[in-house]
This record gives C-alpha cells, sequence and structure tokens, in this order.
C-alpha cells in the first residue's frame, strides 16, 4: 500500500541540479506545505500535500513543522573496528605527529576480536548514524591486512546489511598500511591479489578496490599496477589521495578512478585533471578535525568544475567524531561552500561517489530515504552548523 508523508513545511528535494561545479542557493527546488508519496522503499511522486491526498493511501501525519531533505549519504567509513586511540588522539594533542602508523594498533585489536563483537560495534555505529539521519553509508575493511582478517570485516560488513534499514557498500581496503609480516609493497599487494580477492569475488563480499597511495602508505607507481589488476578483475576503484603527500590525485585522474577521497593537499592543476576525468572528489572534514590540518580545498575543487561529495572519514584514529552533518557544516563554513553545495556533498553528489543514482534526491523513483528536522526554514540546519539533530529518518520507506 502506498503511504502519505507530510505535510512538510518545506521539501528539499535536490531536483535539477548538477553533478558537478558550483551550486547557488537559488537553483535549489523548495516545496512548501509538501507530500511525499512512497510505496515499499521507492518514492512515487512528490509535490503538494493536499494534491496527494487520497482515499485508499495511509498517512503518515507530521505532527509539528518539518523540513525534508533527502536521507544523508556516508560515502567514506572505516565502521568495523575493534579498540581504542584516544591515548593516541592526547599524545597528537601534545604535537606527538601522525604519519599513518597508529593503524596497526587498530589491526592489532580488530584481529584480536571476533565476528560477533564486531558485528555489534558496528551496528551500534550504524544506529547512531540512523539517528543522525544517514541512510546510505560506504564501509571499509582494512583493519584486518591478512586474507583471513579482511574476510572477516567483509563478512560482517555483509550481515550487518541483513540486520538493520541503513542500504550498505562495502569497500576492500586492504592496502591500508604494510603489515607486520610484510617488508615489501609489491609481495604484499600480490598477495592480496592472488589469495583474498579470488574469495572476495565468490562470495560478493565487495565490488571495490580501495588503497592508501602516500609515501606512508603505498607508493604511486606499486599502486598503480595493484589498481590495474583490480580494474582487469572487475572492481571498481577508489583511492585515499593526497592526504599527506602528492600523487594520488594524478593516479585517480589517470585510472579514472570512480572517486579520490581526502585530497587535502591537492592543487589547481591536480584538480583539473580529477574534473576532466569525471573522478568523484570526496572531501573528509573528520580528518582534519581530528588531526588538527587543513581541510580539504572544497571551494576550489567546486570552482575547477569537480563533483565534491562529503563524507565522514568515521574510523577510531584520525577521524573519530562519526558526525557527517556537523563535519559538512564545518567544511561549508570553513571553505564558502553554499549551502545547497553543502547539501549537494552529502546526498546526491555523495551517491555518485558509490556509484548510486537512485538516491540522494526526494524524487519519483528513487529511495524512500528522508532526514526531518523540526524547524521551520531549510536554512536553519546548516546555520545550527550539526546542533540541529533530525527528529526522525525515513529509511527504505520506513520510518525510524
Amino acid at each position: 500500500m502506498a503511504v502519505l508523508l507530510g505535510p512538510f513545511t518545506q521539501l528539499v528535494t535536490m531536483r535539477g541540479l548538477p553533478l558537478e561545479g558550483p551550486i547557488a542557493d537559488s537553483a535549489l527546488e523548495i516545496i512548501a506545505d509538501a507530500g511525499v508519496l512512497c510505496k515499499g522503499k521507492k518514492i512515487v511522486s512528490v509535490g503538494k500535500y493536499q494534491d496527494l491526498a487520497q482515499s485508499g493511501i495511509e498517512i503518515w501525519p507530521i505532527s509539528e513543522s518539518a523540513v525534508a531533505f533527502p536521507g544523508l549519504v556516508d560515502a567514506h567509513t572505516h565502521l568495523c573496528w575493534a579498540g581504542d586511540r584516544s591515548q593516541e588522539y592526547c599524545a597528537r594533542l601534545s604535537g606527538k605527529r601522525y604519519e599513518g602508523g597508529g593503524i596497526l594498533s587498530t589491526v592489532k585489536a580488530t584481529r584480536s576480536a571476533s565476528k560477533a563483537l564486531l558485528l555489534e560495534l558496528v551496528l551500534n555505529r550504524l544506529k547512531q548514524h540512523l539517528k543522525q539521519g544517514v541512510t546510505t553509508c560506504e564501509i571499509k575493511s582494512g583493519y584486518g591486512l591478512d586474507v583471513e582478517n579482511e574476510l572477516k570485516i567483509l563478512q560482517v560488513i555483509s550481515e550487518a546489511s541483513k540486520l538493520q534499514p541503513i542500504y550498505l557498500v562495502s569497500t576492500c581496503l586492504a592496502a591500508h598500511t604494510l603489515p607486520t609480516e610484510f617488508t615489501d609493497h609489491t609481495a604484499y599487494l600480490k598477495y592480496i591479489c592472488e589469495v583474498l580477492w579470488p574469495t572476495i569475488l565468490k562470495e560478493k563480499l565487495s565490488k571495490r578496490i580501495d588503497i592508501f597511495v602516500d609515501d606512508h602508505g603505498f607508493p604511486s607507481d606499486v599502486a598503480r599496477n595493484y589498481l590495474q589488476a583490480a580494474i582487469n578483475q572487475g572492481f571498481e576503484i577508489t583511492l585515499h589521495a593526497d592526504q599527506f603527500s602528492k600523487g594520488g590525485g594524478t593516479l585517480a585522474a589517470e585510472l579514472h578512478a570512480r572517486s579520490a577521497d581526502h585530497l587535502e593537499l591537492t592543487d589547481k592543476n591536480t584538480a583539473q585533471e580529477l574534473a576532466k576525468s569525471k573522478v568523484v572528489t570526496v572531501a573528509l572534514p573528520g580528518a582534519t578535525l581530528g588531526l588538527g590540518i587543513s581541510f580539504p580545498p572544497a571551494r576550489m575543487l567546486l570552482d575547477t568544475g569537480n563533483c565534491l561529495a562529503i563524507a565522514s572519514d568515521w574510523n577510531p584514529g584520525t577521524a573519530p567524531m562519526g558526525d557527517l552533518l556537523t563535519q559538512a557544516a564545518l567544511l561549508g563554513a570553513a571553505e564558502h561552500l553554499s549551502m545547497s553545495e553543502t547539501w549537494a556533498g552529502i546526498t546526491f553528489r555523495a551517491a555518485k561517489a558509490l556509484g548510486l543514482n537512485d538516491r540522494g534526491r526526494i524524487i519519483p523513483d528513487t529511495a524512500a530515504d528522508l532526514a526531518i528536522f523540526a524547524c521551520k526554514d531549510w536554512r536553519e540546519v546548516l546555520y545550527y552548523q550539526g546542533a540541529l539533530k533530525p527528529t526522525e529518518t525515513v529509511c527504505g520507506g520506513k520510518r525510524w
């Protein structure tokens, strides 16, 4: 049976906005006194509430002034981990330099954790995300760094997708850093390609391969061969790029990756290469806040014609906050993004980073996902910089 949600004081549809480049707030479609007609997990129709109200449909009333946005899309997270790195954060605040070394401490804790514990931890984090309006979430492996434990993490992600409503996209980040069992980058990546990938493909655990391209991760020349092998196997590729050293962004453009994520050090020439190659650029302000470094050059990325997504990077070491909306609001303020550009970055443009075109807008034939806020004006949400949280989330056509 079809159900009608509303009336909403305002409905922010994101209809008709471009996938790339700047967006003026004047381009945003705002429907007043609006309703959303859903059937199953899809939106059927959007418009004036009174025009959609009809006999034979179920009414899901909104009892107070409310503004609805598309459900949020978090296109880059590391939610499957065990352990704690608050001591590392404390040390970093005291001046200790971070260049990726803390990953191995999480690897040790995650390898020791059972699948049951990891599943419990992931479900708890996803529950928090759902309360904050997130309805689609990417989750990476990368804290196993051997075949047994990378498979364990990917299997946990697969199981979590069946036990809660958020739509999950899994990514294999076995190339997160070099594990202690190896001393040679090429030998380790060969092991991953030959031993891990066949099982991932057989069990359909992921369609995406990621790698941390950096002087302290995997050098560009080594990463290039690994990523080309992934493409040859039918995987989509994405890169951790230009965070602590340059080169990853150029490589992403060269290989026409789905996305290049981080980009704190990206320059204008690289940004133009990424735009030309239609690589989605993903800013991760959580890492900026966790590390005390500069924000990614989001304004410049948009002005050079890129599709800019914004994601939380939720992880235990460098981005522990996990609050996508707050991070996006702060990035928008720091980088002078229009509110429409910020909302695009956590809705339909973030969906583009995951290869999804059926979500991130409130239009017919898309996912019935909404983030609903108790306010009268759509601008209030970012104005309060994350302090105003959703009163409820509609995910997959159900209210949460």
